[in-house]
């Protein structure tokens, strides 16, 4: 039904019929902003104002007031005056989040004024959120992927977090506008990200408020064109890499790269591997918690390569963090005992994170590996009907482990020449140079200890 203008009053609100479905608007002929919002069940009293800042509109308000039940048309127009003069000040009527409600008499009177909070149009974005942050935590989702829901409700949206979702949903070029705002601040991926969550969240909600608009209103929104990522490097690549892996000062560091290489594990999950994860009788490490949650849990084949340089971490850990090194597969002084950060100045190593498992993806077809097993082996959902048989567990004891070896040789076969002749790859992967670093590292240490002990004796003599 179209939007109605009529002079609204308690006779005229009374012969308006409720609508088949949905809702319509009457808007009131005597106070711009002030109109009705009929619904099937209830007709609802609301205000719509500009709210300004330097005398340019910040945000569209539009908030409710009561519904017919609760008040005359008298009290309610002569709460929307009082509202609208705020916003036209800058002012938002519901800062201080509790706003009095007239009574329910004709007579608007000062001191029949209640102190309940003004009652909403339906949800807002803020409680949405909180029921779809439960849902997605009794679905086992990743902390990981919950807290990057998080970060685009609270940081991104955090001036709607108190808006009715029912204000956005009947709004669509406010949602628009709001995503090109974030793409000209945040950028195109932050701009596209922000906004799944949101319509998910709005979805989610409107499975429970059925007074939403059944459109959702990011369907508004001209999507930023994302470019897939191609930073990954092929065979030709990989020797220079690993001449700067090799110079890199922490060799726990180090090892931690040349993991996530030659496992394409995402680096959020490799950070959090335990040695209790680690199954060498099997040749496996389990990852409890992936990007997906728990349900998502998997484990990742070793190669005689990927043994080796979990050998090594292991060695160095115990040496530089040994207590730390009880518990995690790759330790370090930080506040959860292991590596928390894993990004490199570029100068020094020019990839990381998830161009190395772009890497493992690429390399993966020289090495005459298919999709099909280098997708399982990423732990990427399979596309198509068949592949819901596939046991992946069956697999995993044979086939992909001969497959992960195989993209671990191709990888180790583009070093060449740079074993023998750089003498930082040797002293990295050559025989015996866990052992040597190991040595050097004591020496090392041993010396520093002599020369504060010979310093603390010339101060006391």
């Amino acid at each position: 039904m179209a939007t109605l203008r009529i002079q609204l009053n308690d006779k005229a609100i009374v012969r308006l019929p409720a609508p088949d479905k949905g809702r319509y608007i009457v808007r009131d002929t005597d106070l711009k902003g002030f109109f009705l919002l009929v619904g099937i069940k209830k007709k609802t009293f609301m205000i719509q104002g500009d709210l300004r800042e330097q005398g340019k509109r910040a945000s569209t308000l539009r908030l409710a007031i009561g519904d017919t039940t609760e008040l005359s048309t008298r009290a309610a127009r002569a709460i929307a005056k009082e509202y609208l003069v705020q916003i036209s000040r800058g002012l938002h009527p519901k800062s201080n989040e509790r706003v009095a409600k007239a009574s329910t008499i004709a007579d608007l009177k000062a001191d029949e004024a209640t102190g309940e909070d003004l009652k909403s149009a339906g949800i807002t974005l803020r409680e949405a959120w909180k029921r779809y942050r439960l849902a997605m935590e009794r679905k086992n989702r990743s902390e990981r992927t919950i807290e990057s829901y998080r970060d685009h409700v609270e940081r991104v949206f955090e001036d709607w977090l108190d808006t009715p979702l029912i204000q956005l949903g009947e709004d669509p070029a406010q949602v628009a506008t709001k995503h090109d705002a974030i793409s000209e601040k945040n950028g195109p991926y932050i701009a596209n990200g922000s906004m799944r969550t949101f319509r998910a969240i709005y979805n989610h909600a409107r499975k429970t408020n059925r007074d939403l608009p059944a459109d959702n209103p990011v369907d508004s929104v001209d999507w930023n064109h994302e470019k897939r990522r191609n930073s990954g490097m092929g065979l030709a690549d990989l020797k220079a890499w690993f001449v700067e892996a090799a110079k890199l000062d922490n060799p726990i560091r180090r090892e931690f790269h040349l993991f996530t290489l030659l496992s394409a594990s995402r680096p959020a999950a490799l950070k959090e591997a335990r040695l209790v994860h680690l199954d060498l009788k099997r040749r496996v490490l389990h990852i409890p918690r992936p990007k997906g949650g728990a349900d998502r849990a998997f484990d990742i084949p070793l190669s005689r390569q990927m043994i080796s340089c979990l050998m090594r971490v292991i060695r160095f850990g115990r040496y530089i963090h040994p207590l730390e090194a009880r518990d995690w597969l790759f330790p370090a002084d930080s506040a959860d005992g292991h590596l928390v950060e894993q990004k490199e100045d570029r100068e020094v190593l020019s990839k990381w994170g998830n161009e190395l498992r772009q890497t493992y993806r690429t390399v993966a077809t020289p090495a005459g590996v298919s999709e099909l097993d280098a997708r399982m082996l990423m732990n990427h959902s399979v596309p198509g009907v068949n592949s819901g048989y596939i046991t992946r567990h069956k697999l995993l004891e044979d086939h992909l482990r001969t497959q992960q070896q195989a993209i671990s040789n191709i990888v180790f076969s583009a070093i060449g020449d740079a074993l023998t002749n750089q003498s930082e790859v040797r002293d990295w992967l050559g025989h015996g140079a866990a052992r040597r670093h190991i040595i050097r590292a004591e020496e090392e240490a041993q010396k520093r200890v002599s020369k504060n002990t010979a310093s603390r004796r010339g101060k006391v003599a």
